[in-house]
């Protein structure tokens, strides 16, 4: 682990702790496993949000939870979602979670309302996409 690296994940520590220490709730996701291992509590995004494995090929995708589940509870009262390593997820991804949050907050401010930390150094990996192009992958990047 790099000196920046390490001192991200004190940074997400200590924000996530301050929204505790009130009650709140605050969500860590990060796009890879090994980025998520290295946030307390986090999960991949992937998993947390029920985020569809075909981005690439739904037209509109949304995340696979229902207004009813523990999952839409959280989201519905959480005070930040983080999301580490965002530049290595499909832009499709993110749009999910915009509909998805809009939806179980019944709010269509942009993520419903909710308070989104994306992080990630787009220097880095692209999206990966099988069989693809390096057009595709510019395309599916979250900064375009």
């Amino acid at each position: 682990m790099d000196i920046r690296t390490d001192n991200i994940v004190v940074l997400f520590d200590m924000l996530r702790y301050t929204i505790w220490a009130q009650s709140q709730i605050a969500l860590a996701v990060a796009s890879s496993g090994i980025a998520a291992t290295l946030l307390e509590g986090g999960r991949t995004a992937h998993s947390a949000l029920k985020l569809p494995l075909n981005l690439q090929t739904i037209e509109e995708p949304t995340c696979n939870i229902t207004k009813t589940s523990a999952m839409a509870k959280v989201l519905q009262n959480c005070k930040i979602i983080i999301w580490d390593e965002c530049t290595m997820a499909h832009k499709r991804a993110s749009e999910a979670l915009d509909r998805t949050l809009r939806d179980l907050r019944s709010n269509q401010i942009i993520f419903g309302g909710a308070m989104i930390l994306l992080v990630g150094d787009f220097r880095q990996t692209l999206p990966v996409i099988p069989r693809s192009t390096p057009a595709d992958e510019i395309n599916a990047c979250l900064k375009t």
